[in-house]
C-alpha cells in the first residue's frame, strides 16, 4: 500500500494535526491492512514537514502495525530533516549528568 502524504496537505505542521491525520488514515486506510503488506509513505509534493507532525503520524502507525514501512520522494530538505529527526535514535548518554 502506498500512502500519498500530500492528501493530508502540502504544509504538515503541528502535533495535533499529525495525530488527526493519523487517526483519519487509521480509520480509512490502515484498518484493512494485511500484516504482510508493505506500507510506503510517499512524500511527493509535500512542501513542509515538521518533526512534530511526522512523529505523530509515523509513531502512531508503528505503534499499531507491524508492517514493513518505507519512504519515497524524501528529497525535499524539510522532509529529509524531519524524517531524520523522527527516525534516528537519540544518544541519551550525551545528556547524562554524572
Amino acid at each position: 500500500m502506498t500512502v500519498q502524504i500530500i492528501k493530508f496537505g502540502d504544509m504538515l505542521m503541528g502535533r495535533p494535526a499529525g495525530k488527526d491525520a493519523f487517526l483519519l488514515a487509521e480509520s480509512h486506510l490502515f484498518n484493512s491492512l494485511n500484516e504482510a503488506e508493505e506500507v510506503i509513505f510517499d512524500f511527493a509534493d509535500v512542501k513542509v514537514l515538521a518533526p512534530s507532525w511526522a512523529d505523530e503520524f509515523i509513531s502512531g502507525f508503528k505503534n499499531l502495525h507491524k508492517n514493513s514501512l518505507s519512504f519515497i520522494n524524501t528529497e525535499n530538505p524539510s522532509v529529509k530533516a524531519s524524517l531524520k529527526t523522527v527516525l534516528e535514535p537519540v544518544d541519551v548518554s550525551k545528556y547524562r549528568r554524572d
